[in-house]
């Protein structure tokens, strides 16, 4: 899996019927800063309102996933989601004219083709994923619907599903890493039984429904009368059907391919957890309404699992700027750099790593037997984190120096020791004005904080 977040490099976009509303939409990928997170904006709505891949915004799941926010909904969401999730981008803003995306074939495979035509670029910052660190269940026995997450270092899914059709029977279909999501699952198409027809279409729904973007399983004998009727429905000539199989004839792309498209519609439902999964994922007989269900159990696990405004540090992962880069941009050397690692970088926060050994200079002769690092070093520190920030700003940070104006506001809630590993947030309190920038600046050791202080500092081009 991906250890940074990812963006699209150029924008793209594509045109289709929506499967339910039957409206035809424009929909453009455009790329996002890294963690916006992935958001739909109904363009064709005044105020151009943004509604966020979010669980808590789901208003409906009949036959798919609805979101609504500030006012605007978008329907069916699930495809277009699943797409991002497989191919690992975790930043793009996606732009429609109308409420729905397209539904193209039914799978998710034409979007992962023109995102693919857009291209991915990685970004400096690292992906934040939900580990699940132990097991957590979701059950309807109403409709015998079990799913379960279990802890794994990466993201798996199998799916189980029983029709009770001679034509379908029971299915199975898995993936044991998110790298299989395009060969094996993304080019697999929405299906529904011929019984369900009428109901949907009587609930003004499947508006786009069509031959080519549906898979219309056939489990009984069907009369001539009735294939007319459908023929009307589907505004075709013509329509036909064996005993038993699959309506007008169409060839499945895999035997078990509606399993595969329940695995496609899981991935895409639980992308509204809002963070990249490491789980492995058991669904049995899942639908809508229970993916919907079990990604808000799943978030609700997520936000308790710890406060999001802390840095999350992995050692595991590679950091966004290593000692050597950090050294081409700040100009201070031993004894006095104090900052090890960058691991998070955007246009308004920065995330540093200080690791705190016996063998620093200032331990010589500050508390001897009783070794603390100094308050004035911690604030060093975190200052040397804000001064990567305001120097990621222009183009040749080299060029440049940044100096210290003003610091309010300082605490020292608690000691920092030899063997505490540091981190640093920084975050501007204002646009940079002047060459002037004034950020709130944070440390901890774990989830406590020890420091915090708000800084001023300037940055002033080098003399040549």
């Amino acid at each position: 899996m991906k250890v940074k977040q990812h963006t699209i490099k150029k924008q793209v976009e594509l045109s289709g019927v929506g499967l339910h509303t039957g409206v035809i939409s424009n929909m453009t990928f455009l790329p996002a800063p890294p963690n916006h997170g992935i958001k739909f904006q109904r363009v064709d709505l005044e105020g151009r309102p943004t509604v966020d891949a979010d669980c808590d915004l789901v208003v409906d799941v009949s036959r798919g996933t609805t979101l609504e926010q500030n006012g605007a909904r978008v329907y069916t969401v699930e495809h277009v989601l699943a797409a991002l999730v497989g191919m690992e981008i975790d930043n793009v803003l996606i732009q429609l004219d109308g409420p729905e995306p397209p539904i193209m074939d039914g799978s998710s495979i034409q979007f992962i083709e023109v995102l693919e035509d857009a291209g991915l670029e990685e970004q400096n910052a690292l992906r934040r994923f939900f580990e699940v660190e132990e097991s957590i269940q979701y059950k309807d026995p109403s409709r015998e619907v079990e799913m379960v997450a279990l802890p794994t270092d990466n993201y798996r899914v199998t799916v189980m599903v029983d029709y009770n059709s001679p034509v379908l029977g029971s299915q199975h279909a898995s993936i044991t890493d998110i790298s299989q999501f395009k060969p094996e699952i993304a080019s697999c198409r929405t299906f529904c039984f011929l019984h369900e027809l009428e109901m949907l279409y009587n609930s003004n729904l499947i508006k786009g429904g069509d031959l080519n973007n549906a898979i219309v399983v056939v489990d009984r004998v069907v009369e001539e009368k009735e294939l007319v009727h459908l023929a009307k429905m589907f505004n075709k000539q013509k329509v036909e059907v064996k005993k038993e199989g699959i309506l007008n004839n169409v060839d499945l792309r895999y035997r078990n391919e509606p399993a595969r498209h329940k695995l496609l519609d899981v991935v895409g439902d639980l992308a509204l957890v809002g963070r990249p999964l490491k789980a492995q994922i058991l669904a049995a007989r899942p639908g809508h309404a229970a993916n919907v269900a079990f990604a808000k159990k799943l978030k609700r696990a997520m936000e308790k699992s710890g406060s999001s405004h802390i840095p999350h540090y992995d050692p595991k992962l590679p950091p966004v700027m290593d000692i050597n880069q950090i050294s081409n941009i700040l100009p201070h050397r031993y004894p006095f750099q104090l900052l090890d690692k960058i691991i998070y970088l955007d246009e308004t926060v920065v995330a540093g790593v200080k690791n705190v050994t016996i063998n620093e200079p200032f331990f010589m002769g500050h508390f001897p037997g009783n070794p603390v690092m100094p308050g004035v070093m911690q604030v060093e520190a975190m200052a040397q984190t804000g001064g990567i920030l305001v120097l990621s700003t222009v183009d040749d940070p080299e060029n440049y120096w940044t100096y210290f104006l003003g610091i309010e506001s300082c605490k020292f809630r608690k000691m920092v020791l030899p063997g505490d590993t540091l981190i640093f947030k920084c975050e501007l309190l204002a646009p940079i004005r002047r060459g002037i920038a004034k950020m709130r600046g944070e440390a901890y050791v774990g989830n406590t904080l020890v420091c915090e202080a708000v800084m001023t500092a300037s940055i002033t081009r080098k003399e040549s």
